[in-house]
């Protein structure tokens, strides 16, 4: 059986899933959650990834500054993990950066070895300054943090 993958723009269709899969993340304790109604007001920074015509996957770019954006909730479905999903939202994602000019991308993440397969490298996460105060300062782990930050030039 011949299996199509495709990553295209998140539409208003696609909130409940995208909700899904956010919160099992979350409840795991390694991405932050997301509303259904922050979705909606976020839903253009947001790619989902299809198998078939299911969405399996999901990922957003988020502005940071001028010349970064951060990769934020990239998140694959159970049953689906390990398919390169992943990767091809990632792809999508730096696709989209290069399109809009944006040299550095960067993500906060627990899957460090993933992201430097996908030519990110490790970086301290204070270089972030825009990270730190527009997001870290309202975080619950902000004084005990436990996520590695990556970059990724595209420049």
């Amino acid at each position: 059986m011949t299996t199509t993958l495709t990553c295209r723009q998140a539409t208003a269709q696609d909130i409940d899933t995208l909700y899904d899969i956010i919160q099992g993340y979350a409840e795991k304790g390694i991405m932050l959650p997301r509303t259904k109604e922050t979705l909606s007001v976020q839903l253009d920074t947001f790619v989902v990834a299809e198998i078939d015509g299911q969405l399996v996957g999901c990922g957003s770019l988020t502005r940071l500054g001028q010349d970064l954006v951060e990769i934020r909730s990239l998140g694959v479905s159970d049953g689906y993990k390990g398919q390169g999903i992943g990767k091809a939202l990632v792809g999508s994602l730096l696709h989209e950066a290069k399109q809009q000019g944006i040299p550095k991308v960067m993500a906060l993440t627990y899957e460090v070895a993933f992201f430097e397969r996908n030519g990110f490298t490790v970086v301290e996460k204070e270089i972030f300054p825009e990270k730190v105060w527009r997001d870290c300062i309202h975080c619950k782990k902000q004084h005990c943090c436990d996520e590695i930050a990556v970059l990724k030039r595209l420049d």
